[in-house]
């Protein structure tokens, strides 16, 4: 499996800010399924999507990303440490084929 990094690159986000983010999938494949999203803080390389970050309890504690057309879109970003630099994945299925692309997340504040 290919790993590609979304044309945006490097996304800026405050500790105190909630965003949803999201993927057009159209340079890769159309029409996305059963998309599933993983964070890891590069700071040690540590999972945090359902638990650490800031409170404890993940960047994702919800964790339901959605798929309609050729977009994916991610649950609201929360709860990030200020200088920390987030990874975040997203991986996807088109008919047989699964696909997984990341963008990275810098924490200012």
């Amino acid at each position: 499996m290919a790993i590609h990094e979304v044309s945006q690159g490097l996304q800026y986000q405050g500790p105190d800010e909630r965003l949803v983010y999201t993927i057009t999938t159209t340079n890769w494949e159309a029409a996305p399924t059963s998309p599933t999203v993983v964070a890891y803080d590069e700071n040690g390389h540590v999972d945090v999507t359902s638990a650490g970050g800031a409170t404890g309890s993940g960047v994702f504690p919800s964790n339901s990303p959605s798929a309609s057309g050729d977009v994916i879109t991610l649950d609201l970003l929360r709860d990030l440490v200020a200088g920390h630099t987030y990874r975040i994945e997203v991986k996807f299925t088109v008919s047989t084929n699964i696909w997984e692309c990341f963008f990275r997340v810098k924490c200012e504040g």
